[in-house]
């Protein structure tokens, strides 16, 4: 079990239960299959298409529209502030790319995003984890960090956090952004569900106003993965920088997906299946609770609006050894030692997808793993 193995089993899925999978179900996004796309591209008649690749900065409707989404979450941007990308792990790598050097020092949550860690070891960059609590970041070990290592970023997720389902409380977002400021590093802010999230969370984003801050968003957590469709907005300054890097790079995002997101938005269609998925986490997430907790799995205050729990275990629980034999079983884990940075002793853990926690084939394993 690696960082690669995790993500291979998200894209192959070889097992029948998806306990560990990072995205929901594909019943929840059945109504925005690629086939039915033509119904809304009526909301972009008029807009022609040359058929060539596009403006590298991505179709200027849709920055439009996240203007005006980021304006609703207290976050000023314009239009030539925000450049479209193939979902958030593309965002992240151009920043990386861009803003990193082999050898260069950054902090990122520990739990984390695991992709990132592979993402930043390929480029050869160290990373320095800082524990991540449910209110956020843990602001002693992060000044500490940040003294001792000198990083030049620090990649978080402040909402809904991937994997433990917290989010950042506004007193925490504001000290965070001192000690930036102090130490003199940029923070990346990952904001994957912000779609279903109050448009009023605390943001560091918001906060800061993309001054010391970088914001990345996706469609792929609340739309469809297969569209791969995200964004990055910064200072015009980076953001140039950023789109050199993308034509370098892959040349541009595809403009016919970007239109096809942009006629979900622009139809209203959008709007309504947000809905419906709210209603689906917060069913899904007491269902998981209530489950998880007869078996006697503590469970951390979750956010609402994310997809996951944090599923503590027992002590003398072997993660891998769990692994494996829910595997023999059909049933997919995500052990929580996968989403550290660096390896070390931790409690064991899991990160529990909510859409499928009751499945009582995962349940009755769990249950007889814990008896044991």
């Amino acid at each position: 079990m690696d960082f690669v193995s995790l993500l291979r089993e998200q894209l192959v899925q070889s097992y029948a239960v998806r306990i560990g999978d990072g995205r929901p179900p594909p019943s929840w996004m059945e109504r925005f299959e690629i086939g039915s796309a033509p119904r809304f591209m009526a909301a972009v008649r008029g807009l022609a298409s040359e058929h060539g690749y596009g403006s590298p900065w991505g179709f200027l409707p849709l920055r439009e529209r996240l203007a005006l989404t980021l304006g609703e979450r207290s976050i000023k941007a314009s239009p030539d502030q925000i450049l479209l990308t193939q979902g958030a792990n593309h965002a992240l790598d151009l920043v990386a790319r861009q803003m990193l050097e082999p050898g260069d020092t950054v902090l990122v949550d520990s739990p984390g995003y695991y992709p990132l860690f592979g993402k930043l070891r390929l480029s050869r960059i160290a990373i320095v984890g800082v524990q991540r609590r449910q209110d956020g970041p843990d602001l002693d070990d992060l000044a500490a960090k940040a003294a001792a290592h000198k990083p030049k970023l620090f990649f978080t997720q402040s909402l809904a956090h991937n994997p433990t389902g917290g989010s950042i409380t506004p007193a925490v977002a504001h000290r965070l952004l001192q000690v930036a400021g102090q130490h003199g590093f940029y923070v990346v802010e990952d904001d994957p569900f912000a779609d279903v999230l109050p448009a009023a969370s605390p943001r560091l984003a918001a906060l800061d106003q993309l001054d010391r801050v970088i914001y990345v968003g996706t469609f792929s957590k609340t739309l469809s993965a297969s569209l791969r469709v995200g964004y990055v907005a910064a200072k015009r300054p980076l953001i140039d920088r950023l789109c050199d890097v993308k034509m370098l790079t892959i040349v541009s995002t595809s403009d016919y997906v970007e239109r096809i997101v942009y006629g979900f938005i622009a139809s209203g269609h959008y709007l309504r299946h947000l809905r419906r998925l709210k209603t689906r986490i917060e069913d899904h997430a007491d269902k998981a609770m209530l489950a998880l907790g007869r078996i006697g799995v503590r469970l951390p205050p979750a956010a609402s609006g994310s997809y996951y729990l944090w599923g503590e275990l027992p002590g003398h629980i072997d993660e891998l050894g769990l692994t494996h034999r829910a595997a023999e079983r059909g049933i997919f884990l995500a052990p929580g030692s996968l989403f550290m940075p660096v390896k070390m002793p931790t409690a064991p853990a899991m990160r529990i997808n909510i859409a499928y926690a009751d499945d009582p084939r995962f349940t009755d394993f769990l249950a007889e793993e814990l008896r044991a």
